[in-house]
């Protein structure tokens, strides 16, 4: 048993990232079915480098300069997959009018207007807030981190909560899980808001409500707009849950 869930961790880690895995995990179907249930875990450790070199490079350099090279680090960790799903999403939703015109746009590997300004206001908006958090830098740390595990177990509840959009095979996260178990959405709750418990109480609270809300949300306009979810929706609603976790700490310590 514990082989097994190794085996669907280190799917996650492969699929989610270009981090490297061990050669004796393998590949399986039945690897990636199970893979959606440590998303948050993989976001933790995504956060953690993104954490780590922050810290040391605030001992350096501003905090500004810190925050810029710890995203940096974050974006090659994971070959900026998300950012790729939330520009993908929003060239589909931006200029298509029928399902069928979302789904096709979202297919298009190349990046058009809306999406480019997309990815742009999002990374700076991601940066801002977390040069404004930025005052010590150890819990800053810990605030990455919270952020990238919260905001991988919202895209997570997605998969539970809502159906998958498309009819073909040709989305590259169809090989994941369409539908989770309610232990599977457990366990991912465990990752994704571990995290949180180090921070204060009010703050993490206030955070998490943000993140609630910008889900709800975004699961509310997939259904109108396609009738669900797919793999470039799960990207946007990480990186849109992401900063709304920041914008929510920000709230609270004003």
């Amino acid at each position: 048993m514990i082989r097994r869930e190794a085996e669907y961790f280190f799917a996650a880690l492969r699929f989610f990232t270009r981090l490297p895995a061990p050669a004796w995990v393998g590949h399986s179907a039945e690897q990636l079915n199970h893979a959606a249930r440590y998303f948050p875990l993989v976001g933790v450790i995504v956060g953690g480098i993104g954490a780590g070199v922050t810290l040391a490079t605030a001992q350096v350099w501003p905090i500004g300069i810190a925050v810029l090279l710890g995203m940096v680090a974050t974006l090659l960790a994971t070959g900026a997959f998300h950012e790729d799903g939330l520009a993908d999403s929003v060239d589909g939703f931006g200029g298509g009018w029928t399902r069928e015109d979302v789904l096709r746009i979202m297919k298009d590997s190349r990046i058009g207007s809306y999406g480019a300004i997309g990815i742009g206001v999002a990374l700076l908006t991601k940066y801002e807030s977390l040069a404004a958090l930025g005052g010590v830098p150890s819990r800053l740390t810990l605030v990455i981190i919270a952020g990238h595990s919260v905001s991988r177990f919202a895209s997570t509840t997605l998969i539970y909560a809502l159906d998958y959009a498309r009819d073909d095979d040709s989305s590259k996260s169809k090989p994941l899980a369409t539908r989770l178990g309610k232990g599977e959405l457990a366990l991912a709750a465990l990752f994704g808001l571990a995290p949180c418990l180090l921070l204060p109480v009010g703050q993490a609270t206030i955070a998490l409500v943000a993140v609630v809300f910008v889900s709800l949300a975004a699961a509310r306009y997939f259904i109108k707009r396609i009738g669900g979810y797919t793999g470039d929706c799960l990207g946007a609603t990480q990186q849109l849950t992401e900063i709304a976790f920041y914008l929510g700490l920000l709230c609270a310590r004003s």
